[in-house]
């Protein structure tokens, strides 16, 4: 299912591609296998875009030679920038550093798998003089992923949209073309527990989706697995909603009520059958569903807790061990 946006109004202000610069953000872990083909694929579609261009790529912690390769590369193009993070700190917080260090009027974030294929970049560009502020890829195929995988997304898209008041259009990912003014308000943004996605959703402005199919990996394999998208799907509902902790103001009015109206029959019943002698099991059986219950709550309050902890800690998103092609 695809959740594509209109098609933009008739805007007044149009924009021209002449004298800008367009900034491609690609944080990279453990991506040694692919990055020959992505930047032979990439720079070949900078260039037909004809635009000035760099490429900021983030070294999130790799241990295989992709820091290598990628100052291999910044030899041959000084336009490939690195910054190369002390540890891996997560793909969020390493598309943030990328951000913060992208100077261009347009910003596009990009996988370097390939399977956000760069020449998608060019129907982005032409978005953007068209009047949008954000192109986004929606993938419209993706029989590249797994039925499984396939099968969680759509879950997540929907469980997501129905608790939170900011929409994400379905299966769309970090994949897009900014203008200068929407990474700025980006950058802006104080929280360390960082869902780019909701955080690119929330800004709001001008957005226009591009249809894409999603093709398989070029080389290597992902480092993402279930239990990893599972706390990544977690953060992303706790960030925007506040639903999971106000369900249970819900569920214990409603135990209440039950408890209540348990009780009142209980009393009737004794008025007019004598004392009542109540099971054994079914006191247990109560007890234990009480005791679930209550440690339900409690672990909902603590994810709640716990980005308040990380919160006020105050520490830094990433720590830079080196720069390479920055001024």
């Amino acid at each position: 299912m695809t959740d594509l946006a209109p098609p933009l109004p008739s805007l007044s202000a149009t924009r021209s591609r002449a004298g800008k610069r367009l900034s491609v953000v690609a944080p990279c872990f453990n991506e040694q296998a692919v990055l020959d083909q992505f930047f032979e694929r990439l720079e070949a579609t900078l260039e037909a875009c004809g635009v000035d261009y760099e490429i900021v790529c983030v070294n999130d912690g790799s241990r295989d030679h992709t820091l290598a390769v990628l100052l291999r590369h910044h030899g041959r193009n000084p336009r490939v920038k690195i910054i190369d993070l002390a540890r891996n700190f997560g793909k969020e917080t390493a598309l943030s550093a990328g951000l913060e260090a992208a100077t261009g009027d347009m910003v596009a974030p990009i996988d370097v798998d390939l399977q956000d294929p760069p020449e998608l970049i060019a129907d982005f560009i032409v978005a953007w003089e068209a009047g949008a502020d954000v192109a986004y890829g929606v993938r419209v195929d993706r029989r590249s992923d797994s039925g499984l995988k396939r099968l969680t997304a759509q879950g997540f898209y929907r469980a997501f949209n129905a608790l939170s008041d900011v929409p994400l259009p379905y299966n769309a990912g970090d994949f897009r073309l900014m203008d200068r003014k929407v990474v700025e308000v980006i950058r802006s943004l104080p929280e360390r527990n960082r869902f780019m996605k909701g955080l690119f959703a929330w800004v709001g402005f001008n957005q226009v989706a591009v249809p894409y199919a999603r093709p398989e990996r070029a080389a290597g394999s992902s480092s993402w697995r279930y239990w990893r998208l599972w706390n990544f799907a977690l953060d992303g509902i706790t960030s925007f909603s506040t639903a999971p902790i106000r369900v249970w103001s819900y569920i214990g009015l409603a135990a209440a009520a039950v408890a209540f109206v348990a009780a009142a029959a209980i009393v009737v019943r004794t008025l007019l059958f004598g004392r009542d002698v109540p099971g054994y099991p079914s006191i247990v059986v109560l007890l234990l569903m009480s005791f679930g219950v209550q440690m339900l709550a409690i672990g909902s309050l603590g994810e709640y807790v716990a980005r308040i902890y990380q919160e006020v800690k105050g520490r830094p998103l990433y720590v830079v061990m080196n720069r390479y092609g920055f001024d």
